[in-house]
């Protein structure tokens, strides 16, 4: 009787990792260098491909590794250049990422995880609570995916992703282990060669993992704050209750400092009508953050159904960002990005049933036009 062999997939593998594992089948460690390039900076998953590896080695790899992404179920493209793909993962549940362009930086927006255990009320992606924590070649996948999809080399200066935020669906520090080796690969050389000033992780506000985080990786932060006070916190973020903003806040300097650099923490901060958007909240986070070196993202909502909040008016968004300026912070209100295939920021849910018959006609062009696309989105500036 024989047993099967689980593969090992190379996609998650870190620098360091990849070296064990060549390693352990007694090839030599510059195999690992080789092995990622072909993986990474040209998005190759056939080990017959990889050129410049022995036939015996890749005979051998056939039989126990493979190179395997998640499955693209549907790519969408809006009419301001956003992309959005939806893509389902081991455990059967499906995710979104979300490509941004603006000007010469393109930003990809990954998902850690399948829904949200945190239950934001403003987010739609809490709405469907917690299905599962991708593995680390879940998340590194999102960015090979999408890189492949531009024709785009690493190795080269002009690419199309120039930026990765770890903002989509999912709470990043509640999937550590793997968030972390994937954030690793993102800045690798032999990975994506992304700065780690331009790799950056957005959480609610797990404070333990904040303090973690500084012993393993020196990527940039930002912290989803969307209140100036623990009692309308306590409402929005519900962890608040357990991690309260003097508490936090506190993590977060000292994660900052850990990095020895002038480099300052990104607040988000989502605006809600009637909610945190008045000009008294606005005061109150002058007095919350007055000491902490940051930059402000304003987030004007974006609705999604029955989710029981709007989006303020302009008015109202200009008069808070105005009462932080005037305190002398930098302050931008981001906007509104490919809500026309729901891909703005807090309406990523990964449901894909109403959308098959999309997703059959996306994946058949890009099918048919796989040429000329590598061609065209090779050329797009870093």
């Amino acid at each position: 009787m024989t047993t099967s062999t689980v593969k090992t997939n190379l996609l998650g593998l870190t620098q360091q990792e990849m070296e064990k594992f060549f390693d352990s089948i007694g090839e030599k460690r510059f195999r690992a260098g080789q092995v990622m390039k072909w993986i990474h900076h040209f998005g190759v998953d056939d080990f017959d491909a990889m050129t410049n590896v022995s036939k015996a080695l890749r005979d051998k790899l056939k039989v126990i590794a493979e190179v395997r992404g998640p499955e693209v179920v549907s790519e969408d493209i809006s009419t301001d250049g956003t992309r959005k793909w939806v893509v389902r993962v081991a455990s059967g549940s499906c995710v979104e990422t979300v490509y941004i362009p603006q000007g010469k930086r393109g930003t990809l927006c990954v998902s850690s995880q399948a829904g949200c255990a945190l239950d934001c009320s403003f987010c739609s992606t809490g709405k469907q609570g917690f299905n599962s924590n991708l593995t680390a070649a879940e998340v590194i996948g999102q960015v090979w995916i999408a890189n492949k999809s531009f024709g785009s080399v690493p190795a080269t200066v002009d690419r199309a992703i120039t930026n990765v935020v770890m903002m989509g669906m999912g709470e990043p520090l509640l999937n550590f282990d793997n968030v972390v080796a994937a954030m690793h690969l993102m800045m690798d050389d032999l990975g994506y060669g992304i700065s780690k000033r331009r790799v950056t992780l957005s959480t609610s506000g797990v404070v333990p993992m904040i303090d973690e985080l500084a012993k393993h990786i020196d990527v940039s932060l930002a912290l989803s704050l969307h209140a100036p006070n623990d009692a309308l916190r306590n409402q929005l973020v519900p962890i608040n209750k357990k991690y309260p903003l003097k508490m936090l806040l506190e993590s977060c300097q000292r994660y900052m400092s850990s990095l020895g650099e002038k480099r300052v923490l990104t607040i988000e901060y989502t605006l809600l009508k009637d909610i945190n958007d008045k000009v008294e909240h606005a005061v109150e986070m002058v007095e919350l953050l007055k000491n902490i070196p940051c930059k402000i993202n304003l987030i004007p909502f974006n609705p999604f159904p029955h989710s029981g909040y709007e989006r303020p008016s302009n008015n109202a968004i200009r008069r808070f960002q105005d009462q932080l300026h005037q305190a002398g912070f930098n302050v931008t209100v981001r906007t509104t990005r490919g809500e026309d295939i729901d891909a703005a920021c807090g309406q990523l849910v990964g449901q894909v049933l109403d959308r098959t018959r999309r997703s059959e006609r996306y994946i058949a062009v890009r099918e048919l036009n796989a040429d000329s696309d590598l061609a065209q989105n090779a050329a797009n500036t870093n």
